[in-house]
């Protein structure tokens, strides 16, 4: 591989991930709603899910999701399961400043996981525009190691500019009412986002 399809690979995913969606949505909620708390654990299995349809496409088994077909739907609804939970959670939320961390911030890095593998727009880029911008019949090793790097700086760099951005938005909000507008703004994001998920 050379330096160009590297460039070119970091370039397209860049634009990928920036593209609004079920992770950028699920990271941006959580920041708004819970501060940064968690946040850097649930952006982490959202990666660790980029990281797992790069290997796909590296190994040459864009074939399992055809196979097994089940598991990725039960996935699938495992992350849209998780996404309007959340939006539930939020909706109810009393008007009020939270803490950084919560009981749930163990359950986090597993949640991000079950969004990146069940969003069909992380699948469709690995599985299917990948091939067209590297060639993978004749990747080594480093290569596919350099491609996990770029994938790592990449997507952790997109949500972490979403996250601050969301962090700084949320440093103003202070009224009640705000807040509440805030939780269920989030909330309709996350139904939203599930929708995604589900329609495609």
């Amino acid at each position: 591989m050379n330096a160009g399809s590297g460039l070119l690979f970091a370039m397209a995913l860049a634009a990928a991930v920036a593209m609004p969606g079920p992770s950028t949505a699920a990271a941006v909620a959580r920041v708004l709603t819970r501060g940064l708390g968690g946040a850097v654990r649930l952006c982490a299995g959202l990666v660790l899910g980029e990281l797992f349809w790069l290997s796909c496409a590296i190994l040459g088994v864009a074939a399992l999701a055809d196979r097994h077909q089940g598991l990725f739907v039960a996935i699938r609804y495992a992350g849209v399961a998780y996404l309007l939970w959340l939006a539930w959670k939020l909706w109810h939320a009393p008007a009020v400043a939270t803490a950084a961390g919560d009981r749930d911030d163990a359950r986090l890095p597993f949640a991000g996981l079950a969004i990146a593998l069940g969003n069909p727009k992380t699948m469709l880029f690995y599985v299917a525009l990948l091939p067209g911008i590297v060639s993978l019949d004749d990747l080594y090793l480093r290569d596919a190691l350099l491609l996990g790097a770029l994938a790592i700086c990449v997507v952790a760099g997109v949500l972490a500019a979403y996250v601050l951005a969301a962090e700084r938005l949320r440093r103003h909000l202070h009224s009640p009412v705000a807040l509440r507008r805030v939780g269920r703004g989030s909330a309709l994001l996350m139904t939203v986002a599930a929708g995604a998920i589900v329609s495609r």
